[in-house]
């Protein structure tokens, strides 16, 4: 998925859908860079993209579930599912990124590199600031 988004700024935005923080903060504030960024505009320089990355609680995390979840919280970003793990319970792109837990963002830019991780949420602001740096760079 991300190398067809290369070119653009990408948000990804880390989550699960048990997480208090990521329904209550993470979720609401990807869903509101989508729309400041992506919103009605085809050929935005930016890209918002979930990532559904479970480590806990496998049995209830179905992909059925998972539609609902985001019905209900009307996501309107394309959403990965992270793939398991055959070592243990961290799916493979949590345990590439060494994500500390979720809500997680990441920031890539244009040309395909990580430029900023953070677990938790920053401020909009911050996250607005960051994302608009990146899209004065070129490729």
């Amino acid at each position: 998925m991300l190398d067809e988004l290369r070119g653009k700024v990408v948000l990804v935005h880390a989550f699960q859908m048990l997480c208090p923080a990521c329904v209550m903060q993470g979720g609401p504030q990807a869903v509101r860079l989508w729309q400041r960024y992506q919103q009605g505009r085809p050929d935005s320089d930016v890209a918002v993209i979930g990532l559904h990355t479970v480590f806990e609680h496998h049995e209830v995390m179905t992909p059925t579930a998972l539609a609902v979840y985001l019905h209900e919280f009307r996501i309107p970003f394309p959403v990965a599912v992270d793939r398991a793990s055959a070592d243990g319970p961290i799916p493979q792109t949590m345990h590439a990124y060494a994500m500390q837990g979720t809500p997680t963002s990441l920031l890539i830019d244009r040309a395909g590199r990580l430029r900023k991780q953070f677990f938790g949420v920053e401020s909009d602001q911050q996250m607005v600031a960051d994302i608009d740096i990146l899209i004065t760079e070129p490729a």
